[in-house]
């Protein structure tokens, strides 16, 4: 049972739609979602402002606004729960680079508008996100 609501279904979803690397932007203390999508032998990084052991996962140390490639060549998606404007924005201009999607679940009404993507609000199981594309 996760203590983050709604990271079973989260995870379902990302698990359902990319394949490849997927990297959660800013961890925090909480890894759910990264620890079910690793036990479901998925590539994921983590990454926030401190290299640390969280639980049997490691984060890497990572700014966003200038970001280690190699962390993320590779990823189909970038995800961070609760993330401010700030690093939402740092995540579009990344993804952009990489040509990965982006899965943001806000604090509240955070929600930044990224150039040149799409945004929807996606209702899956109990888990609700905004999923950003590329404008093709």
């Amino acid at each position: 049972m996760s203590s983050f609501p709604g990271a079973e279904d989260l995870a379902e979803y990302i698990c359902r739609n990319y394949s490849g690397r997927v990297v959660e932007v800013g961890v925090g203390h909480v890894a759910d979602v990264a620890a079910i999508l690793k036990a479901r032998e998925m590539d994921v990084v983590l990454t926030d402002k401190e290299a640390r052991k969280l639980g049997r996962l490691t984060v890497e140390k990572d700014d966003i606004f200038s970001p280690r490639l190699d962390l993320y060549l590779g990823a189909s998606l970038l995800y961070s729960l609760r993330p401010p404007l700030e690093l939402q924005i740092g995540m579009g201009e990344l993804a952009d680079r990489i040509g990965a999607d982006i899965l943001v679940r806000p604090l509240g009404d955070e929600v930044a508008t990224l150039p040149g993507f799409s945004r929807k609000l996606v209702n899956f199981g109990v888990a609700r996100f905004f999923l950003f594309r590329q404008d093709r």
